[in-house]
């Protein structure tokens, strides 16, 4: 059974209203629907909260839902987020060290310039994805 259908059928047996759980959990309304639409996932704390509302063990609630497992693993996952994000700076790094060098042996290049600042936001723009991911 997926995650949203366990979610309602959960809140449904506790006899809550959608506006009740999110009060409850500090949450909209239409992130309770979302949840149980499936457009979206609870985070870890959210789900913990939902387990202990609705009297229902993290297993019975979790167990069987590919989708929500590989969404708690990703979010989770700090090791690999740190990673993407040292990854990222290093590329970064090296980058404007490569820039600024070739820079030297071809100053008056405009081709090259606009080439290597297209390159750079791009790097930078990827470096702040990370970030935000991060957050």
């Amino acid at each position: 059974m997926e995650i949203g259908k366990k979610l309602k059928d959960a809140r449904l047996h506790s006899g809550l209203t959608q506006e009740k759980v999110a009060e409850e959990l500090n949450v909209s309304r239409q992130t309770i629907s979302n949840w149980e639409n499936e457009k979206s996932y609870p985070d870890i704390i959210s789900v913990i909260g939902l387990s202990n509302l609705y009297s229902i063990s993290l297993d019975d609630l979790l167990k069987g839902d590919e989708k929500m497992m590989k969404h708690l693993e990703e979010s989770t996952n700090v090791v690999k987020s740190n990673q993407k994000l040292i990854g990222a700076i290093l590329i970064n790094i090296v980058l404007v060290a490569v820039v600024i060098t070739l820079s030297m042996f071809i100053p008056n290049n405009r081709i090259y310039l606009v080439g290597i600042f297209c390159l750079m936001v791009i790097s930078a723009s990827a470096l702040l994805y990370q970030i935000i991911q991060k957050i």
